[in-house]
Formats: C-alpha cells, structure tokens, sequence
C-alpha cells in the first residue's frame, strides 16, 4: 500500500520508520557534482532548464501562434490542454516509476514533450496546435514526477536540498532569457521556430542524464519483489481529475448559465479524484506527510494566483509599459534561487519546518505589500522589493516541501508520493487562479484594460485588484499555520 491509498493511521510514520533509498551514498564527496554524481546532476537540471525555457519561451510565442492559425477564441485551451493531460501523466508518472524505475517514464516524457513541440509548431490549424500542447503536458507530467523519484533514489538526504537548490536556480536564467529570445525569434523567424528549435535542446540532457540514470537508479526499488501491476483505481481517478479540471476551466472560460452544467459535470469528477489521490487528511492537514502536501498547494495557488495580477495592476493603475511592468517581478527568479541555496544548508536541517514558516510569512507579507501601489503617493518599485522578499520565501518553502516529501517517502512509494505533491501544486493554482478571477471580475475587473485604454486614467477599480490580493495573503498566512504540522519528529 502507498502512503497515497486510505489507511486507518492518521499520522505519518516518522522518518526513522521509514526506510532509505538504496542507491545514494556510496560517495557524497564533493556534493552534488562530485565525480559520483556530476554527469547525473549536470543532465537532470539540464532537463530542468530545458522545461523553465520552454515554459518561459512559448508564451511569447503563443499569441501570435493563435492569430496566424485563427484560433483566438481558443487560446485559453492552448494552456488548459496542456495543465489538464499533465495532471493524468503525473499519475501514470508516478506507478510507472515505482513499479520500474525512473528511466523508462522519465525517457517517454523527454520524447512526447519533443513530440508536443514539434507538432505545435508545424501545427496547420489551431485544433491541432492544442493537440501538440496536451501531447506536450503528457511528456511534462511524466518528467517532473520520474525526476522526483530519481532524486530519491541516486541522492542521500544529505544531498536532496542541494540538488533541490539547482533545480530552482535552473528557472533563473530561462526566466529572463526566454521571453526576450523567443520574441527575438518570433520577429525575424517566425513563432514556429520557437516551438521546432526547442527539441534540439533535448539531445543534450538524454546524453548526460539517462546512462546516469540507469547506473544508479534503475529498476524497481526492491528487485526482489515481485512487479505490482498498475493500480486501475488510480488510473480511473488520474484521468477524472484531469477531465474534472477541464470542464471546469472551460466553463470558467464561457461566462453563461449553461456553463453551470460542466461546471457541476467537472466538480463531481474533480472532488472524490482529489480525495483518492491526497493522501488522507490533506484537507484537515493530518501532521506529516498530508500537511506537507497541502502547503505545496497552499503555498503554489496563493503566490502564482497574486502574481497573476501584479503586471496588469501595475499598467492599467499605475501607467507602466507592460515591459516596465514585468522587469518589476525579474528580481524574484534570483531571490527565489536564494532562498532555495539558504535551506540546502547543512546547518539549518534541523530548522527545516521553522524555515518553512517563515516562508509563508514572507508570502503573506508580499502579497499583502502588493496592492499598496493602488495609492498615488507609494512608489511602484514597493512591488519590485515586496515580491522579491516573496519568492524568496517561495524558494524556502517549495524546494523544502520536496525534500521533505521524499524524506517521509519509502522507495516504492516515492513516485506516488510526488506525484501527490504535483497535483497539490496543479490543482492549487487553477481553484486559486478561478477564485481570484471571479472575485476580480464581480468587483469590475473585466472593464478595467477597456476603461485605462480609453480615458488613460489609473486606479479605475482599485477594489477589484484588493480583492484578489488580501484574500490571497490570508490564504499564505493559513500556509504558515500548516507549516507547523509538517514536523513529525
């Protein structure tokens, strides 16, 4: 049984009870790139890289993709094809690599999120281009949960948070690189090449990476054991989740009273998947492993819901140029690598859930910071400094919610387990990211880019931007409360 399957314990075993991968640590000399691990380390953040760019880069991209193949009405679906079948692969993701291994899951997310790209940017009408998106989320879904399992498997405790830390400071360069090279791209070349060049990248990692991978994490976790078939239940239950989350942002996306009826079709699929694939108690944050999930999702949903809105506040209240506007949150990939560096220190092991809480209080401070500029006499760089504080707790809370996960993980449970984690993360963002828009739009969100483009005028609706932030800073302060439950020594 997985730690992900109901139980009739409430607590998660502390990590003494728990046994520890058997492949990590032969030699930890020289950390993460000593000469054990160098090879394995430089191909797994290499494909890290790779997914920060193309995440970074095709947005640029997107909408002028979408108006070259007439499908602006359906630009949304370009994103929620690819959040939706990821959700579904996490899963698989997840029974694939603790049944087998990492290598097989980890090498077919490589090939499809390829194989995504490529038939995105070839695509000759936009149903086709959506296509290539989901194609992509299956390969992204499969990579992200095996990588995980991969961490488990080649890296001792020790190691984790470091490997962790690379992973998060991996985006940084991305972040800044990728939407200026992409629209560099976009205007002499063509939107195409963005989505055909990216492929070529993946050569590099499955070089590095996958021999490495099958020297030291290979097959399942105990060889001994007979193979566990996949789980049917789970797969049923991976595949309402993701089907629930698609019904519910299209209907999200077409404001109407029918849009009621797949609303209603998504939340019955939705809510008994979610409760089959948490681990119980996530809703109640049982101490451990459960609460351990939630702040993943907590803490996720609160900040990227905010963040959502600090570019659009800052141009249609404030008067920036939406360049201006997205150099104000550049300095948080930075600060987010900090914080990530600063809880992989040996030193602070010890205070891992501490660091967690005050994570989550940088959060709620930054977004609550945030809608301050509303006010003619606050300057705008406020926002700038909040939010860099702000990813600066991110970086502590989410790379050490990951280390945690896998410390409170057998090896054959590491992959559902992580796969856990992603969904928490997913599933967070879109209900946030729903609740925010909703409430933005009641409070007369929706005329605001009308009203600035027509009069010039700034702070048209300040209440409706109030009414995402704060309830979004009370949400990251609920992250600190379950910060403290995730300690169970």
């Amino acid at each position: 049984m997985t730690a992900l399957e109901p139980s009739d314990a409430e607590v998660t075993p502390p990590p003494a009870d728990r046994a520890e991968a058997p492949a990590a640590p032969d030699d930890d000399r020289g950390g993460v790139l000593g000469r054990s691990h160098r090879a394995l380390s430089v191909g797994i953040v290499s494909v890290v890289v790779l997914i920060a760019f193309e995440a970074t880069a095709v947005g640029t991209a997107m909408p002028v993709a979408a108006r070259e193949l007439h499908g602006i009405p359906l630009y949304a679906f370009a994103f929620s094809a690819y959040f939706t079948t990821s959700l579904f692969a996490m899963v698989l993701s997840g029974q694939w690599a603790d049944r087998d291994g990492p290598l097989r899951p980890l090498a077919s997310g490589i090939a499809a999120f390829g194989a995504g790209l490529l038939l995105s940017g070839t695509a000759s009408a936009m149903w086709l281009f959506i296509v290539g998106r989901a194609v992509q989320g299956l390969g992204g879904g499969l990579v992200i949960v095996a990588l995980y399992v991969v961490v488990s498997r080649a890296y001792s405790e020790r190691l984790r948070p470091s490997i962790m830390a690379a992973f998060a400071a991996s985006w940084v360069v991305p972040s800044v690189v990728g939407p200026l090279a992409s629209g560099t791209v976009t205007e002499h070349l063509g939107w195409r090449w963005v989505f055909i060049g990216i492929p070529v990248l993946v050569v590099f990692p499955l070089a590095l990476a996958l021999p490495a991978i099958r020297r030291m994490a290979s097959g399942p976790a105990d060889p001994s054991a007979p193979p566990q078939p996949f789980d049917g239940r789970r797969i049923r239950l991976a595949l309402g989740i993701s089907v629930g989350a698609g019904l519910l942002q299209y209907a999200g996306q077409d404001v109407r009273w029918l849009s009621l009826l797949p609303a209603a079709a998504g939340a019955a699929l939705l809510v008994p998947a979610v409760l089959g694939l948490l681990p119980r108690g996530t809703y109640r944050a049982v101490r451990g492993l459960p609460s351990v999930v939630l702040l993943r999702g907590v803490a996720a949903g609160s900040f990227i819901a905010a963040e959502s809105f600090v570019p659009l506040m800052l141009v249609t209240e404030r008067g920036l140029s939406p360049t201006m506007a997205g150099l104000s949150l550049a300095v948080g990939g930075a600060t987010w690598a900090l914080g990530s560096y600063v809880q992989a220190r040996p030193r602070l092991e010890p205070h891992r859930e501490r660091l967690m809480v005050l994570g989550m209080v940088l959060v709620a401070a930054a977004i609550a910071t945030a809608p301050s500029v509303l006010i003619a006499s606050v300057p705008v760089w406020i926002v700038g400094v909040a939010w860099g504080v702000g990813c600066f707790g991110m970086g502590m809370v989410l790379a050490s919610t990951s280390v945690l996960l896998l410390k409170l993980s057998a090896p054959e449970e590491a992959g559902a387990n992580s796969a856990a984690l992603q969904i928490s993360d997913g599933l967070s963002n879109v209900l946030l990211l729903a609740a925010g828009g909703a409430a933005f739009a009641a409070l007369g969100g929706g005329a605001v880019g009308t009203a600035h483009a027509a009069v010039g005028a700034s702070g048209s609706h300040p209440g409706a931007f109030a009414a995402v932030f704060l309830p979004m800073a009370a949400v990251a302060l609920v992250g600190a409360w379950v910060g403290t439950r995730c300690d169970v020594s």
